[in-house]
């Protein structure tokens, strides 16, 4: 008699190249380690990063095969060792190094927040990498409140949606870039001023700013220099993209600090009572069912989407 092991299911690929790469492997269930726990992914949200890493642009894992996700939500379906604020049936999102386009998920315990109870596996799903970027560029790095000024580029993209709505409950004044189709979307999240940046050079149009969230990389890190009063802060979430030396910076007498999401169950923790309270609300242009991951990878590839693309996982 043969004993049936469980079973999981992920979103791999055995090369770089384009979305057709993804395909779907049957795997061992995982165990979770002491300090970890073992989820029930119901959603994988995707993010900029994930195309990137892809196509071999960001080799972070390096060679395939490998699985992409970071951002996810589900429920707790094993603890490990030592894990004492989850417990099996607990309904939780979060951020997570890598493998999150999966069924199964293990990783650190500390990792997760517990999903708020009025925000859908969804929305929660897409929620984790765009609000600890943007909380830690605001609120950790810059610490904006009322009256800063603050510039966020790419403002009706994942990171930069969110990133409005954070300096916003911060009760900072905001200044997005955005082309014209997306002003009412983000007028409805609460941005002050916006910038038409495919028929407005934005370095005419805006200045005076305390704080620049740069989201592109390239020549906007040195042309948003131009937007900043003195002993301002461009903050760049394109650690591979900068577009200028830290030194560059601080010669024009200005401050210059780079972000990258680190995963953190404690901060999602505060960023599940705004999302609980509707005070930063995450929009998705589309939620794709599981297999689905190649359309999903080309969507977001079009660069037409605003907020976020999900993965929904099979029950």
């Amino acid at each position: 008699m043969t004993t049936e092991h469980p079973r999981t299911q992920v979103i791999t690929q055995r090369r770089f190249g384009g979305p057709e790469v993804l395909e779907v492997e049957e795997r061992p269930l995982p165990v979770p380690a002491a300090g970890e726990v073992l989820v029930r992914v119901r959603a994988a949200g995707i993010n900029a990063i994930d195309l990137l890493v892809r196509s071999g642009t960001a080799p972070l894992y390096g060679e395939p095969p490998f699985t992409l996700g970071r951002d996810l939500s589900g429920t707790v379906e094993a603890v490990g060792d030592g894990v004492t604020r989850l417990r099996p049936g607990d309904e939780v999102f979060g951020k997570v190094e890598s493998g999150a386009y999966a069924t199964h998920v293990t990783a650190p315990a500390a990792h997760f927040a517990a999903k708020p109870a009025t925000v859908d596996h969804i929305h929660a799903a897409a929620a984790p990498t765009a609000t600890l970027t943007a909380w830690q560029a605001l609120i950790d790095i810059a610490q904006v409140g009322p009256g800063t000024r603050v510039l966020i580029h790419a403002a009706a993209g994942g990171v930069g949606h969110a990133a409005v709505q954070l300096a916003k409950a911060e009760g900072a004044y905001v200044v997005a870039t955005a082309r014209a189709d997306r002003h009412d979307f983000l007028r409805d999240l609460g941005a002050d001023e916006l910038v038409d940046y495919p028929a407005t050079d934005f370095t005419d149009a805006v200045h005076d700013i305390d704080v620049a969230l740069d989201l592109i990389g390239g020549d906007y890190g040195p042309r948003t220099l131009n937007t900043l009063r003195p002993g301002g802060l461009l903050i760049s979430a394109i650690p591979g993209n900068l577009g200028l030396a830290p030194e560059e910076v601080e010669a024009r007498g200005m401050r210059f600090a780079v972000v990258q999401a680190a995963p953190s169950g404690e901060r999602l923790e505060k960023i599940a009572a705004l999302l609980a309270g509707g005070r930063v609300r995450i929009h998705v242009e589309a939620a794709l069912p599981f297999a689905e991951a190649a359309k999903a990878h080309e969507l977001g590839e079009a660069g037409h989407a605003k907020g976020k693309l999900v993965l929904v996982l099979p029950d």
